[in-house]
């Protein structure tokens, strides 16, 4: 009998790439999971840690610190490590130019194994990354993803289920394009409860107010800047955004994420790794989903679209 194992490696032992680690842990999505860095003693103090919460958990996962020989079996491959952000700087795009220098050693180390799996870029500029790995790699495009607005579109339900008061999972909202400040909410297609949030803002202007859209696309895109300038970092929401990903290939979900991939006429874009509904299944992404946004949403998708390929011009592919 042959018992496939599940196997998962983490490119980078930072706060995002351990965060997630351990959210893998604790979900018990995986079998095994490998650990990759340049600091190879924080790696094994992070294993150690990590491998003494199995008592606690529902089901006992193998970790331990890997190499790139780790990459040539692995199912998934998650990218987290990049350039630092400077504290005082609030645009994810002033990585780019020290984290494609990263990144294309990363990619160049994962691809020497005969890796054939799925490669899931959280490193920022995610979108431009994405896209970057994608070419360095060979990889199919279904094969390569971006963890996108994933995050942001957990942020804007949060934000529109706090002004309600309900649960932010009956709210059905995305947020598509960059991950970044030209990110845009396609307000037309969200609804709560079936019924569409125009009118859940007409109904409810006492406690909503009567045009609440503009504070809550403001909320949402700082919302990571409010949390990076008070700790430093974020890496929980993402690390349970981007083991979402992992747990919809893995378990062939068919669940629709907003992924960063690739547009190849979708939304009359082409060659361009950007956030749009994807339905994602054991295949990776497969099939994005186009919505039919009105003219001021096409106008705001396409402005993101524009900023993101100004930025290829400086990859050397």
């Amino acid at each position: 009998m042959n018992i496939k194992k599940s196997k998962v490696v983490i490119i980078g032992a930072g706060n995002v790439g351990v965060s997630t680690a351990f959210c893998l842990v604790n979900q018990g999505i995986c079998d095994e999971i490998a650990l990759i860095d340049l600091n190879e003693e924080k790696v094994v103090g992070e294993v150690l840690d990590l491998t003494h919460c199995m008592e606690y958990m529902h089901r006992n996962v193998s970790v331990h610190a890997g190499t790139y020989d780790d990459c040539k079996d692995a199912n998934i491959i998650v990218i987290t490590a990049s350039a630092p952000m400077p504290k005082d700087k609030n645009d994810r795009l002033i990585m780019l130019d020290s984290s494609k220098k990263i990144m294309k050693s990363i990619v160049g180390s994962i691809m020497k194994t005969g890796f054939d799996g799925h490669l899931i870029v959280v490193s920022n500029p995610v979108d431009i990354m994405s896209y970057y790995a994608y070419k360095l790699s060979g990889l199919p495009a279904n094969q390569v993803i971006g963890s996108g607005t994933t995050l942001d579109t957990a942020r804007l339900k949060c934000n529109i289920a706090k002004r309600i008061d309900v649960d932010p999972r009956s709210v059905n909202a995305l947020v598509i394009g960059e991950h970044g400040d030209s990110e845009m909410i396609p307000w037309s297609t969200i609804t709560i409860g079936g019924k569409d949030i125009y009118s859940v803002v007409h109904d409810n202007e006492d406690r909503i107010g009567k045009h609440p859209y503009d504070e809550i696309k403001e909320a949402t895109i700082k919302g990571g800047w409010e949390i990076f300038n008070r700790k430093g970092n974020t890496c929980y929401g993402i690390a349970a955004s981007t083991v979402g990903i992992i747990k919809t290939i893995l378990y062939n979900e068919n669940k629709i994420l907003p992924v960063s991939t690739l547009l190849n006429g979708e939304y009359g874009e082409t060659d361009l790794y950007i956030s749009v509904p994807t339905i994602m299944d054991r295949s990776g992404a497969k099939e994005i989903v186009e919505l039919r946004l009105n003219e001021q949403e096409m106008t705001e998708f396409k402005a993101s679209c524009a900023h993101l390929r100004s930025f290829y011009k400086d990859l050397d592919i």
